[in-house]
């Protein structure tokens, strides 16, 4: 009886084994050994007839280090959609003043209608806890 059992048990375990291999278990986490390709040899550039630069000639890039920065940080004056274009109008990007930027921080300077709560927190006293409180109206 008992060498039945370790039969019955040698057989199942093989066609279990067997399945796993036929259905690709088995070999899952192999790497496959006929996808290894060579690397292609390093070749020389072809020669692209490029002159050495000469002394007092001018440089390629004309302009000076501040345009190139400008440029490189805000891009060039780029076209606009119409619906971009609609959109700006409507805003009154003609009224703008050219400096808004340069001045929207000034204190005389009203970007934005801030209302009186928003005026009176931002005027509150600076200070680490009891000084600085404000008032709102309720």
């Amino acid at each position: 009886m008992r060498i039945v059992t370790i039969g019955l048990t040698a057989a199942a375990a093989a066609l279990i084994l067997g399945g796993c291999a036929r259905h690709g278990v088995a070999d899952r986490g192999r790497p496959d050994e006929f996808a290894v390709a060579r690397n292609q040899p390093l070749i020389i550039p072809p020669d692209y007839t490029l002159a050495p630069p000469r002394a007092g000639d001018p440089t390629p890039q004309a302009a000076d280090a501040r345009t190139q920065a400008l440029e490189a940080l805000f891009g060039g004056p780029a076209p606009r959609s119409q619906s971009e274009q609609t959109l700006l109008n409507a805003a009154g990007s003609d009224r703008a003043a050219l400096g808004a930027r340069s001045v929207a921080g000034d204190p005389n300077t009203t970007v934005v209608d801030k209302g009186a709560t928003t005026q009176t927190i931002l005027n509150a006293p600076t200070g680490a806890g009891k000084q600085a409180t404000a008032t709102t109206p309720q």
